[in-house]
């Protein structure tokens, strides 16, 4: 992780940590720079860039000043305005654009928000360019054999445009329905849009496919995104599931990278029960590619041991879809995720995709001819708990002497009946310190050894 940017880009809260400046400055650098790989591949036409954003009322000020930015370089900046993070990534993919930029802070409150740099192959931005990002908010960007202390700006005929490219998200609409193998013609179906990004596009995908669409959070004012809605709020789904007698429902977060899941029963499908459900419906019919799921260090025992019952192997990485993602491509792996809900289907998507996600667990539900908490009760779930702690230096509080020796000490103590975790976020200053166990007892006791440590040391703010 750089200076600004996290796992999932540069995120803080709205002209705080993240200003309209830092936006106008990483428009003006991108638009620049590939400009320049394309002057040095002898094509004079300006770069394309896509933009979108999700419901948050600082997103329309960090659109203005990417776009400004942009253009000032020469480049011309195409607007998706309100829409999904998958639905960047693939118009980006598809449509031939040289990069792209998501406006949002996925599942936080809607006074932060982030911006999200993705290549023109539709994946989070390589390392490289992002260093290069950087190193020019920092005045010292040094690329093409020298430093500039300043970039130059377009002039005349040469000053980039914006334009509008709505239809690039009606055609990612029409992508999601033709993918829909069954008709959902008969299911109740309960959508929580968070008050985001989705409202405007999960609907119509459910209801093309003939479902009985029941949709909640679904007005954004710009400042109730994520405001006891979505996937971070998952009982407001639950309870209305149960109420409605619904088939199932899907809880989105503000950008729609992510979904929950609900049964029938106002259970609580988890990424972990997806990357189950899925994985064994593609292994029964000869799809799952290496016979392997790829989840992250974060993902429940349950997982790993209904994964092995089932004769399906499984890798695990950090935590964060972006290294999900790098182990899938560079092991050439369909099917991968995270515990909450972020899950990639690289065949068709190169991020992770809500939408598609609750398209896919109800693939797997008509096929069946199973509900939804049939299929989900095969995995067991081991007791979990996870305190997130804010603290003033994530690396130093990890890496602390006295904090390792409390995980350490934990970690014999659980011997093989269960597991600690310390990991720092890759987008909040937060340690996560999570625990799994035979009971919940159990697991609250080694959470709370680690936590005290870290607050005696005096990381915690």
């Amino acid at each position: 992780m750089g200076k600004y940017f996290g796992t999932d880009g540069f995120r803080g809260t709205a002209n705080e940590n993240l200003t309209a400046d830092h936006a106008f400055k990483v428009g003006r650098f991108i638009g620049w720079y590939y400009n320049e790989l394309k002057k040095q591949k002898g094509d004079n036409t300006p770069a394309r860039i896509v933009i979108g954003k999700d419901t948050r009322r600082s997103s329309y000020m960090f659109e203005y000043s990417l776009v400004g930015g942009i253009t000032a370089s020469g480049a011309d900046a195409y607007l998706l305005h309100v829409t999904t993070t998958p639905s960047v990534a693939y118009i980006s993919r598809v449509d031939g654009f040289d990069c792209a930029v998501m406006i949002s802070a996925s599942h936080n409150p809607y006074h932060d928000n982030g911006l999200k740099l993705i290549n023109g192959n539709g994946e989070k931005m390589e390392d490289e360019v992002i260093d290069l990002v950087e190193a020019y908010l920092d005045d010292e960007l040094e690329v093409f054999g020298q430093k500039w202390e300043k970039l130059p700006y377009a002039t005349n005929e040469k000053i980039g445009r914006s334009i509008d490219y709505i239809s690039g998200r009606n055609r990612y609409i029409g992508y999601l329905i033709s993918l829909g193998v069954y008709s959902f013609r008969g299911k109740k179906i309960g959508l929580d849009c968070a008050n985001g990004a989705a409202w405007s596009i999960a609907k119509a995908v459910f209801d093309a496919l003939g479902a009985e669409t029941y949709v909640i959070n679904a007005k954004p004012d710009g400042v109730n995104i994520n405001n006891n809605a979505g996937s971070t709020h998952i009982e407001v789904l639950q309870k209305y599931v149960v109420e409605n007698g619904l088939d199932a429902g899907f809880a989105y977060d503000g950008d729609a990278d992510r979904c929950l899941c609900v049964d029938e029963k106002g259970n609580v499908v988890t990424g972990d029960h997806i990357l189950y459900i899925y994985g064994k419906y593609m292994k029964d019919r000869e799809k799952l590619v290496n016979n392997t799921v790829v989840a992250t260090i974060m993902s429940n025992l349950g997982l790993f041991k209904a994964l092995e019952a089932a004769g399906i192997d499984y890798a695990k990485t950090a935590v964060g879809d972006k290294y999900v993602y790098e182990y899938m491509k560079e092991h050439e792996c369909c099917l991968g995720g995270e515990q909450s809900g972020h899950i990639i289907f690289s065949k068709y998507a190169s991020t992770g995709d809500g939408i598609l996600t609750s398209l896919k667990i109800m693939q797997a539900v008509m096929s069946k001819r199973a509900k939804l908490s049939e299929l989900a009760e095969e995995m067991p779930v081991y007791p979990q708990v996870l305190v997130n702690v804010k603290v003033s230096d994530k690396s130093a509080a990890q890496n602390d002497p006295d904090v390792k020796a409390a995980v350490a000490k934990a970690e014999a103590e659980l011997g093989d009946t269960g597991r600690i975790l310390v990991r720092e976020s890759g987008t909040e200053p937060l340690v996560r310190v999570m625990a799994e166990a035979e009971n919940e007892e159990i697991c609250r006791k080694y959470v709370d050894s680690v936590v005290d440590v870290i607050k005696a040391k005096g990381y915690a703010v």
